[in-house]
This record gives C-alpha cells, sequence and structure tokens, in this order.
C-alpha cells in the first residue's frame, strides 16, 4: 500500500505554514506547487535521513552482489527486466554494459550521496533502448553517410 504525498499551493505554505506543516503528521512529504518555478518536495529532515539510508543500503547490497560470485552478474542481468522492462530492447552485450555501468554508477553516486548521475544514467540507457526498439530509428542513426559535413559549430555559440 502507497501513501500518497500531500500536496498544496506553495502560497498556503507562506499564508498557513502551521496548518500546512502540520500535514507532514499525516504524509510522508508535501509536494509544494509553485507557479514561478520547480514544485518543491518538503519532508522532515528524519524522514530524508531514513530515505538516504534506505537507497544507500540497497545500493551496497546490489553493488556487493555484483562483485561476489561469477553467478551474481548473470542473476543482475536477469532480474534488469524486472526492474527495467526497456532493456529486453538492449542488445546482450549493451545488457551487460548497462548492468556494470549502474551498479558502478550507484556506488560512486552514494558515496557522494547525491543521485543525479544515476537518473542521468537510466535516461541515457533507457534512450538507447527506444533506439534499438525502432528499426527505422535504428537504421537511420547507424547508417554509414558516405559525406562529411563539415565542422560541428560549437554549442556554446548557438544563440
Amino acid at each position: 500500500m502507497t501513501i500518497e504525498n500531500a500536496a498544496v499551493n506553495f502560497s498556503e505554505l507562506v499564508n498557513k505554514n502551521r496548518q500546512t506543516l502540520a500535514r507532514l503528521q499525516e504524509s510522508p512529504r508535501l509536494l509544494l506547487h509553485r507557479r514561478d518555478g520547480e514544485d518543491l518536495v518538503l519532508t522532515t529532515a528524519a524522514r530524508a535521513e531514513q530515505d538516504q539510508t534506505v537507497v544507500s543500503a540497497a545500493t551496497r547490497m546490489l553493488a556487493a552482489m555484483a562483485r561476489r560470485e561469477p553467478g551474481s552478474m548473470e542473476l543482475l542481468l536477469d532480474i534488469l527486466p524486472d526492474a527495467f522492462p526497456w532493456v529486453r530492447f538492449l542488445p546482450a552485450g549493451d545488457l551487460h554494459a548497462f548492468a556494470v555501468e549502474l551498479v558502478d554508477t550507484m556506488r560512486a553516486a552514494d558515496s557522494l550521496g547525491n543521485s543525479a548521475s544515476v537518473a542521468q544514467l537510466l535516461i541515457a540507457w533507457q534512450h538507447t533502448a527506444e533506439v534499438y526498439s525502432d528499426p527505422a530509428l535504428l537504421a537511420a542513426l547507424t547508417r554509414d553517410h558516405d559525406e562529411d559535413y563539415g565542422p560541428a559549430p560549437d554549442p556554446r555559440d548557438v544563440a
């Protein structure tokens, strides 16, 4: 059973802070909708620390499992399609590369306490799987174009 996060407008926190913060007693997180920016999530420091402890423990167990017996990598490769159904479109070699890179990136990110690199890795590999899932797109991206289009412009110079 999943507990739904409460959601309020940011102005409600500003105008009725006691009542709004009291909602954290009923919900682990409070989603704050903002008109002028990205929504925010408010939680208690204790809850955030618990969440980080759980993620860190899962990361360490996964990394330890992947480093153990030779068969552990095969087990990881077997369970990845359950966790990430899109990996079914990756070639076997890429699936193995994804598994290794995922474990390594999770360990490194955990050591910093910042999961942004893991999220980016998952997005990048999912896009790779999308390309493999579409034969026309795969053909367009992998065919030899037999011509040089000249130097690529520096993206920082594009207005």
